[in-house]
């Protein structure tokens, strides 16, 4: 009988970090500059400190749950192997959010940013040749995404350390000293301004989740996906706060700028003339593409997991493809769906993200405890303070972060998930059922 393709083993650390940075896009830093100055009163490198902070811990409990299930599902199996019942459908559903929608965010900020440079091209055909271009590379093999994905990142990397270099540059020649303490720590500084500004930034964080629906691809996942997500969100919070500390020393009080909340051009543009801007525009443009490769190769993965699992069709979403060993159908659905960045704009997309990864992030950590605490009754002081205190923490951030969501992405966030809830009242003919069929052995130990 002949044997049913599946995901192959080809991913190694540095492909791994290397998607994982892409999917954060490190440009974003410039992107919310000029908002969270105004409300930290000019302390954004502090209230990125506070992010790194907060997002370690959820950071940590996805590194313990993917040493147990080194599956592709992420959030939504650990979750149905931890909690079960039929809540956790939910929780599958409602994290495709964040990744059906993202790819669709890239689409519709690649329209933007090509649209503003090139006015005489409709919008809509940047929109559709970026959907096509993403959708063809996820399509074949895994590692062609990620050496294409890999350049894209060393690209925006290469622009962020020349940004450094300028302002360091620009801030010597004027008579300052490098290092100061006024972005960190002054009398303007107050907690309350500061923990606003990291609610914003830690949106910045939310793709060091997105490595682990790579789990079945990855060679020897238990170690390396938890080791790519410590590395991912160091290296990115390093970027993070280093270009926002220059940024800041350049622009103390983002008053000066025409329009902080499109600042990227503006400070490009004030440090290095027409030239830098346009190689930050470039920058722009990968960011959004390695984005958007990232997280539809990592949207295709968890509704193959659902498929697998049949809590969603399994004769499509479950299939890989013989030849190419993807998940073909997944990829072009959520290819048609990023065409909806032709009729939709960027705060619904943003809404659906945001609502989400939070859902995602809540219950990984949830997952953490029930895993740990109960089932293998880790009870010594340090298995307490590992599976128990730094989980809660977590979710304490998450909650956190949950209040002070936008209106718009608690509706449509609600609406996504109420749309969830009569699918799986027929799925399992009114609760009578479990959803799906599918149960993975957990490696005893582990963590």
């Amino acid at each position: 009988m002949e044997r049913k393709p599946v995901l192959q083993r080809k991913l190694k650390l540095w492909h791994i970090v290397a998607m994982g940075v892409g999917y954060m896009a490190p440009m974003a830093v410039f992107d919310t500059f000029g908002i969270v100055s105004e409300v930290t009163a000019g302390h954004v490198p502090a209230a990125y400190l506070l992010t790194i902070a907060a997002v370690l811990f959820t950071a940590m409990s996805y590194g313990h749950m993917v040493k147990v299930y080194p599956s592709a599902g992420s959030a939504y199996t650990y979750t149905r192997q931890t909690i079960g019942s039929h809540a956790v459908f939910l929780v599958g559903w409602v994290s495709l959010l964040d990744y059906l929608f993202l790819p669709m965010m890239n689409a519709l900020l690649t329209g933007i940013y090509l649209s503003s440079a090139f006015p005489e091209v409709p919008q809509w055909v940047w929109v559709a040749g970026f959907v096509a271009l993403i959708t063809t590379l996820c399509l074949f093999n895994v590692n062609i995404s990620v050496s294409v994905n890999a350049l894209f990142v060393a690209f925006q990397f290469l622009v962020v350390a020349l940004f450094v270099v300028l302002a360091a540059y620009r801030l010597s020649a004027g008579g300052e000293a490098l290092v100061s303490a006024q972005p960190l720590l002054s009398a303007d500084a107050g907690w309350g301004a500061l923990l606003t500004g990291a609610s914003i930034l830690c949106f910045a964080f939310l793709g060091f989740d997105a490595v682990t629906t790579l789990s079945e691809e990855t060679v020897e996942p238990r170690t390396t996906i938890p080791r790519g997500i410590l590395w991912i969100t160091m290296l990115v919070g390093g970027l993070f706060f280093t270009a926002s500390y220059f940024a800041q020393r350049l622009f103390p009080d983002v008053s000066v700028l025409n329009n902080p909340e499109g600042a990227s051009a503006e400070i490009a543009l004030a440090l290095g003339g027409v030239l830098f801007q346009a190689l930050f525009l470039a920058a722009a443009l990968t960011s959004t593409l390695a984005s958007g490769l990232v997280s539809q190769l990592s949207g295709s993965r968890l509704l193959y997991a659902m498929g697998r699992d049949r809590t969603l069709p399994g004769p499509m979403f479950g299939y890989i493809h013989r030849s190419l060993g993807t998940p073909v159908f997944n990829i072009l659905l959520i290819g048609l769906i990023s065409l909806t960045a032709l009729v939709l704009d960027l705060l619904v997309a943003t809404s659906f993200v945001n609502f989400g990864a939070l859902t995602a992030f809540t219950f990984v950590n949830l997952s953490v405890i029930v895993h740990y605490i109960f089932r293998e009754r880790r009870r010594s002081w340090p298995a307490l303070l590992r599976f128990l205190l730094f989980p809660l923490a977590g979710i304490g951030f998450v909650l956190f972060f949950w209040t002070h969501l936008e209106r718009n992405s608690l509706l449509l966030g609600g609406a996504w998930t109420l749309l969830g809830v009569l699918y799986l009242l027929w799925m399992t003919r009114g609760f009578r059922r479990e959803p799906g069929t599918i149960r993975y052995e957990a490696v005893e130990g582990s963590g």
